[in-house]
């Protein structure tokens, strides 16, 4: 009989600690979380224009292989089958229709809509323009024009039928403006949802201890100086190699777009949202791991060498930051 009543104290005593609010640490964690980086929008800019029909013609020419050369390669191979992955192929660098690697890693698809600019050097400035490169690049899907996309997509009779639904006011329906408007469409639908977003809404629980204090130490080591908003990043171009020079000096970056020389070496700060998903990391695919990808940037960017705690400690807090569908 004792025992019970001990036990039964046990779980009173448990669910009154359970049931505190948070401390003033950690409220003033999350003031600085929200300030710092904010909840991903609801929606994506531009998805006030979609309609149903158009996001599910997006969504199979998303999957569609014979946009490319050879019926081999559609966006999905190098950007994931989505489900549960992240949007990437996980290879350090993909390979195209014809057999041969791009130069670049393949950015995930996932928010992709939320970033100020699509590609690592921007040259691309939203998800339409984006979706037009691809297609016709050599090394990638390696289609010859736009003209003889819209021959290929016009002799399917489905493809007829889906533009016709998705573009219903349009003289001529399969163009390729309209194609890359409707992979757009689907694209914008592409938000996830983690439990940093939780955190910063008020649920001090969302996060565990050892992911807080890996958020303090992300903050205090100067992470947000570049991972900074919403994605935590894809807001803004840096330098790789602010402080110490990345050893790859190959890829100039953003400066072969702008044809300006002070952004050699600059290229799209990467979004950290689902980024223990989507490795290997940097734009040449060279790094293999999340932890190390964590040192190397700290030593680049911000000329420090982080301690094995306080790597072990980003990386928790990083791996809070991955879509609550998928897993790490």
């Amino acid at each position: 009989m004792k025992q019970k009543h001990i036990l039964s104290l046990g779980l009173v005593l448990l669910a009154l600690v359970s049931a505190c609010g948070p401390s003033e640490k950690t409220k003033q964690l999350i003031q600085d979380a929200k300030i710092s980086f904010g909840i991903l929008p609801e929606k994506m800019p531009g998805s006030e224009k979609d309609t149903p029909a158009k996001i599910a013609l997006g969504e199979k020419l998303y999957f569609e292989k014979r946009l490319s050369i050879n019926d081999s390669q559609s966006c999905s191979s190098c950007h994931g089958t989505l489900g549960k992955t992240a949007g990437v192929d996980n290879l350090p660098t993909s390979p195209g229709a014809l057999g041969k690697n791009g130069d670049r890693n393949s950015p995930t698809s996932l928010n992709a809509g939320f970033h100020f600019v699509q590609f690592w050097d921007g040259r691309a400035a939203d998800l339409k323009a984006q979706a037009k490169g691809p297609i016709l690049n050599p090394v990638e899907m390696a289609m010859p024009s736009e003209a003889a996309v819209e021959k290929k997509l016009s002799e399917i009779p489905e493809y007829v039928d889906l533009f016709a639904k998705a573009f219903p006011d349009q003289d001529k329906k399969i163009t390729y403006d309209n194609l890359a408007e409707a992979i757009a469409a689907f694209e914008r639908t592409l938000i996830t949802r983690d439990r940093f977003d939780e955190f910063q809404a008020g649920n001090h629980r969302a996060l565990t201890s050892d992911e807080q204090k890996g958020l303090e130490t992300f903050i205090s080591v100067g992470c947000i100086q570049c991972h900074n908003g919403p994605l935590l990043g894809a807001n803004s171009f840096r330098k790789l190699g602010q402080v110490n020079p990345y050893e790859n000096t190959t890829d100039v970056g953003r400066s072969a777009v702008s044809k300006n020389e002070a952004e050699k070496y600059f290229f799209k700060v990467p979004s950290l949202r689902n980024i223990a998903l989507t490795g290997p990391y940097f734009h040449d695919g060279k790094v293999a791991t999340l932890p190390e990808a964590v040192k190397k940037m700290a030593y680049l960017q911000l000329g420090k060498e982080l301690s094995s705690e306080e790597v072990d400690s980003i990386v928790s807090f990083l791996k809070a930051l991955s879509d609550k569908n998928r897993s790490n």
